[in-house]
């Protein structure tokens, strides 16, 4: 089960690589400042989180006691790049600021996610 999440993670961060490189070089013409620096906020936090999730797949393997907490980790990591980076995507390009009510949810499902994974370890140990 979590070596798709190394699927899902290594797609991540092909998607959010090519997003950044859409935004250097597409939007940076037809963007505001603002608009650029909320895109980039979404690029940032995509690639670091789909790199925890390769990580949480990676350490599922020393973490076995624990498998629903990294299985967890690794669920709320990536819902955590839909709603945060997803809706900051969202509206960066399109200006729609309702989706600002989404973003501290993904927020949230990023703390959550690490904490499972603080916790699966602990567990271990």
């Amino acid at each position: 089960m979590l070596r798709n999440y190394v699927i899902i993670g290594s797609l991540n961060m092909l998607a959010a690589v090519g997003l950044g490189a859409f935004g250097a070089h597409i939007l940076k013409s037809t963007l505001t400042a603002s608009q650029i620096a909320t895109y980039e906020t979404a690029v940032q936090y995509h690639m670091v989180h789909a790199f925890g999730i390769l990580l949480v797949a990676l350490l599922a393997g020393s973490l076995p006691s624990s498998s629903r907490k990294v299985l967890w980790s690794a669920r709320l990591l990536w819902i955590g790049i839909i709603l945060f980076s997803g809706s900051l995507y969202i509206l960066s390009v399109s200006g729609l600021k309702m989706l600002g009510a989404i973003t501290p949810i993904g927020g949230v499902a990023f703390l959550a996610g690490w904490l499972m994974l603080a916790l699966a370890a602990v567990r271990k140990s």
